[in-house]
């Protein structure tokens, strides 16, 4: 019997498991748990895998028609949700950003100004990866297309390559780089596709997230964290060469071969600082930010700076968009039949008396975690955001602070492991460094994290009235 078969075979098992065996909570129609079980079985369908995720998704949404007691119309909804279309419209602006080289120059740009030491390329290379995260909201799109590249070229440059030279340069760069991607992933609405889902779960509960209340609440925590995490991985794994004045001119020189800006990387540019101009003045001009992204992306195909081949054969984004529209209806289904609450509800009555703090620090620490035993943010995210999310609110938690710091920190729990999220295997795969290494790394840069914001961040949070 294959892996494959016996995958799919766990996840039917699941379904029965849930739907016929264990018996719903009082006030939950029958149906609704159907629901529940086909939930549970998409989820542990995207961390096993028997097919590829999109496919899972599309399955679980035609089950959800099928045993779950929607209508195929009202199962269908979740693709018409405008933060479905906002995740499309900005992976369309990330493909111009790439295939222009603009995404790259800005990299370039920063190691040129930054690179003259090991530390200082690896600040270079956050920073351009915190300004792509303004608007590309592929975390694998800006490390496959920009960091990655640049990070190994410049440790190749030292002659550092895997093996016995390694530890020169290469060890450090692709430790500090990934570590700190994790970290402008949790920064932005738009850092990682999950993000908006997130938001979108959090204004199911009352409390909207906009792209600027995201980026006011992640902008201290966050430069705190960039600023140490880069020094942590140098105590723990330090690069033999500390300068790298070449690195610098390894930047100017490939600028140089780039030439000046083409007119589509200045149309581009152009797009690209108003977009998020709006996208950050949305509280005083009301214009939805779906609508101003995807006024960005006419603009980009009236240019000709998209092409409209560009738009089809965007697989990855045609990708997010069934399985993030079809769980995004899910998970508002389980809501809106009171399953969540009822989990919520049950898991509290295990805690007794325990106040809103004790539950709340034990409740993210599991959470956080837990991510050893997942290979993806969004499952992660779908699988214990929710009920999380309403166990805290029924306890008394402040909502905001709740929202928020479940969300930011599924993003850089993905450090922990070389299998994370989608740019830590492609990272790894490089062959600097030791799954030990790694691993050691990952857990002491999570310290870090959790300390820096749960400090810093939380107080931040409660001088901007986040809670």
């Amino acid at each position: 019997m294959t892996s494959k078969l016996l995958r799919t075979l766990a996840l039917l098992a699941i379904y029965l498991l849930i739907a016929y065996l264990w018996p719903p909570p009082t006030g939950i129609k029958p149906s609704d748990w159907r629901l529940f079980a086909v939930f549970v079985s998409t989820v542990t369908g995207l961390i096993l895998q028997p097919l590829p995720g999109g496919a899972v998704v599309l399955i679980g949404v035609i089950a959800s028609a099928v045993v779950g007691g929607l209508s195929i119309k009202s199962a269908l909804e979740g693709y018409a949700d405008p933060t479905v279309w906002l995740v499309m419209a900005a992976f369309f602006i990330s493909r111009s950003l790439l295939n222009t080289g603009l995404a790259r120059r800005i990299g370039l740009l920063f190691v040129r100004a930054f690179g003259h030491t090991s530390l200082g390329v690896t600040y270079a290379l956050a920073l351009s990866d915190v300004t792509l995260a303004t608007i590309i909201p592929s975390n694998g799109a800006r490390s496959g297309g920009v960091t990655l590249p640049i990070a190994r070229s410049i440790a190749e440059l030292y002659g550092s390559r895997p093996g016995e030279t390694a530890g020169k340069l290469g060890t450090y760069l692709m430790l500090a780089v990934y570590q700190s991607i994790c970290v402008s992933a949790a920064m932005f609405l738009t850092g990682q596709a999950s993000n908006p889902l997130a938001a979108q779960m959090a204004g199911q509960q009352g409390f909207p997230i906009t792209w600027t209340s995201w980026f006011v609440a992640g902008v201290v925590p966050g430069a705190l964290s960039l600023f140490l995490i880069p020094r942590v991985v140098m105590w723990m794994a330090p690069p033999e060469i500390k300068l790298t004045p070449e690195a610098r001119g390894f930047a100017a020189d490939e600028l140089i071969k780039m030439g000046p800006m083409s007119g589509a990387e200045r149309i581009l540019a152009v797009i690209f600082v108003v977009v998020c101009g709006l996208w950050a003045s949305s509280g005083w001009h009301k214009m939805d930010i779906t609508l101003t992204a995807l006024l960005g992306c006419a603009a980009l195909l009236l240019t000709g700076v998209l092409t409209w081949q560009d738009v089809k054969t965007e697989t990855s984004a045609w990708d997010i968009f069934i399985w993030y529209g079809g769980l995004l209806r899910l998970g508002r289904a389980l809501n809106d039949g009171g399953v969540t609450n009822a989990f919520a509800q049950s898991i509290g009555a295990m805690f007794g008396d325990s106040g809103w703090v004790v539950l709340f620090v034990v409740a993210l620490l599991i959470y956080f975690y837990a991510h050893y035993f997942l290979a993806s943010i969004t499952a992660h995210l779908l699988a214990m955001y929710p009920p999380f999310l309403a166990l805290l609110i029924l306890k008394g938690a402040p909502l905001g602070l709740v929202a928020f710091a479940f969300a930011c920190f599924t993003n850089f729990s993905a450090g922990l492991t070389n299998y994370g999220t989608t740019p830590s295997p492609m990272f790894f795969a490089q062959g600097y460094t030791s799954m030990a290494l790694w691993w050691r790394v990952g857990f002491v840069c999570s310290l870090v994290n959790i300390a820096i914001w749960s400090t810093f961040g939380f107080g931040w949070w409660k001088l901007i009235g986040i809670w």
